[in-house]
């Protein structure tokens, strides 16, 4: 149902309309999940390799990211941060994320994200600092 608000002329959606979005973006990324739980990464021939480790044997901050994914969709949390401890953080982000984006839909409101430099950059230091750590021989730990 739509509805233009004279005053502002805007035009205004029932909660369900507005939820649309978020639904179809949470029903990908459950279908997404769903299949790595079930095609296992564990076993060679379901997923391609990560071009960086094949070719320099170096881990990128996405390697170990399907296994991880898998991991929590079998509720095995440690699993999944010691394949990729960095994806586990992510899963968070966007659950949070999300919940916060259907509040703002169920409000009326528009969500928007507008993170500030300092977010970016740190966030990319975060991404860099993995990376490195996770290569050095101190950073086993942090090998998939």
């Amino acid at each position: 149902m739509r509805t233009v608000n004279a005053d502002s002329r805007r035009v205004t959606h029932s909660v369900p309309g507005r939820l649309a979005v978020p639904a179809g973006v949470l029903a990908a990324v459950a279908a997404a999940f769903a299949y790595v739980g079930t095609v296992d990464p564990n076993e060679p021939g379901h997923y391609p390799a990560c071009p960086l480790l094949r070719y320099t044997g170096l881990y990128c901050p996405g390697c170990g990211g399907l296994r991880s994914a898998h991991a929590v969709v079998h509720g095995d949390l440690s699993a999944a941060l010691h394949a990729n401890a960095l994806a586990v953080l992510g899963y968070l982000a966007f659950a949070v994320l999300w919940t916060v984006w259907v509040v703002h839909a169920v409000r009326g409101r528009p969500m928007r994200i507008d993170p500030r430099p300092g977010l970016v950059w740190s966030l990319g230091a975060l991404l860099l600092v993995f990376t490195v750590v996770r290569n050095l021989p101190f950073g086993g730990w942090l090998h998939p």
